[in-house]
């Protein structure tokens, strides 16, 4: 294969990422619908620092285990923001997740 080739592969993999990602958020916007009827918050730290374990744990690089933090920090901060918006919050998550 060639450099073209491999950019052709790099590619089709954004667009599944993007795909993917946008499935998350939506699924994330209907936990906040959810926990906006239960007059639950829409912050779970708890939850957050679990989804951040869990990816750390199950990464087998060549990623860093800093850069996959990163990464799903402003994955989490994105579907906070997602859940947020759609659930006419007026609070809109500006913070990085603390952990």
């Amino acid at each position: 294969m060639d450099i073209e080739d491999w950019r052709n592969e790099i590619d089709a993999i954004d667009m599944e990422l993007l795909r993917l990602l946008n499935m998350r958020a939506r699924l994330a916007v209907k936990v906040g619908t959810l926990k906006t009827a239960a007059s639950l918050p829409l912050i779970d730290p708890e939850r957050e620092a679990y989804v951040l374990r869990r990816v750390r744990d199950a990464n087998s690089g060549p990623l860093h285990d800093c850069a996959v933090d990163s990464l799903f920090r402003h994955i989490i901060k994105a579907s906070r923001n997602a859940e947020q918006e759609n659930c006419g919050s007026n609070t809109r998550a500006v913070e990085e997740v603390r952990l």
